[in-house]
């Protein structure tokens, strides 16, 4: 992707600024929108063979399937745009680390996972009443920035029940976060997303991936087969439970999304009942000295 360079406006509006990452389908840069004025990410694919003609659709469903589904935890898709053999996706700005990148400092809190959990959950309830299923959760495609985590590319997601654009017996998805029906090439539904949740809440509690082997294929065999090891001992027994249910092997034994938001929805601090009222502390108190009553 040569071409690609610093000050190069696709669509006639977006600018390249600068390269951030490169992917498998391309390459993703921070540019600026000059119509309306504002920071966007620019995920760019340059096609140079037949093969990668041919992801040229999954590109496009991406933009599509993103599109979709609108909500706060969701990377914003803005835009697309094919320009000269370019496809590119623009998607809102996020000034956040991938969770990826926090997992390689090591296991994260309790709570900061709890906090993610119910995000991604949330962003999967919208997707699942879309009947859209992502069907690649794994921390790379997990944005972590302080207004809240953020599912991004939905570049192998599907209809619940459409026909895959692959192969037959091609299985997308990485090997470390598939799910047994994944493996299996058998049929996929929102309990995909569910089982590949509870991956990623085993690796965000431990700093490792639950049925890591030494190959994709016995990665891929231990999903089917092996129950997954125990959390560590100290683990909230609701997110031990969690987890046990999302890496069920039966896909109707997992939690919907909706029962995992229900779950983890954030409680209000319990209040003290024994403060005393202000109104009766004053009575018992007598009148508050003026400068008292000033800084009140």
């Amino acid at each position: 992707m040569e071409r690609l360079r610093p000050g190069l406006v696709l669509g006639d509006r977006y600018r390249l600024i600068g390269h951030v990452a490169s992917g498998g389908m391309g390459q993703v840069w921070d540019g600026f929108d000059d119509v309306l004025e504002r920071r966007v990410a620019l995920k760019i694919m340059h096609p140079h063979t037949q093969d990668e003609f041919a992801l040229i659709e999954r590109f496009r469903a991406e933009a599509k399937f993103a599109a979709q589904v609108v909500h706060p935890n969701i990377v914003t898709v803005h835009d697309y745009v094919e320009q000269d053999e370019l496809c590119c996706l623009v998607m809102e700005f996020v000034d956040g680390p991938t969770l990826g990148a926090l997992l390689s400092r090591g296991p994260l809190e309790a709570d900061e996972a709890r906090t993610i959990l119910y995000g991604l959950a949330s962003a999967l309830v919208v997707a699942h009443e879309a009947e859209i299923i992502h069907r690649d959760i794994k921390p790379a495609n997990v944005l972590v920035p302080d207004t809240g985590a953020k599912l991004t590319d939905f570049g192998i997601a599907r209809s619940v029940g459409s026909l895959s654009q692959t192969m037959t017996g091609q299985v997308l998805g990485t090997a470390h976060y598939l799910s047994p029906e994944q493996a299996l090439g058998n049929e996929l539904g929102p309990a995909t997303d569910m089982y590949g949740l509870g991956v990623l809440a085993y690796e965000m509690l431990t700093g490792e991936k639950p049925f890591a082997r030494p190959t994709p294929i016995a990665t891929a065999l231990a999903h089917v087969q092996d129950p997954p090891p125990e959390l560590p001992a100290g683990t909230p027994t609701d997110l031990v439970s969690l987890v046990g249910d999302c890496l069920a092997k039966e896909p109707d034994q997992r939690p919907t999304a909706a029962f995992v938001v229900d779950l983890l929805e954030p409680q209000p601090g319990p209040q003290d009942d024994s403060a005393p009222d202000p109104q009766e502390e004053t009575a018992l108190m007598g009148p508050l000295p003026r400068r008292a009553m000033l800084d009140d």
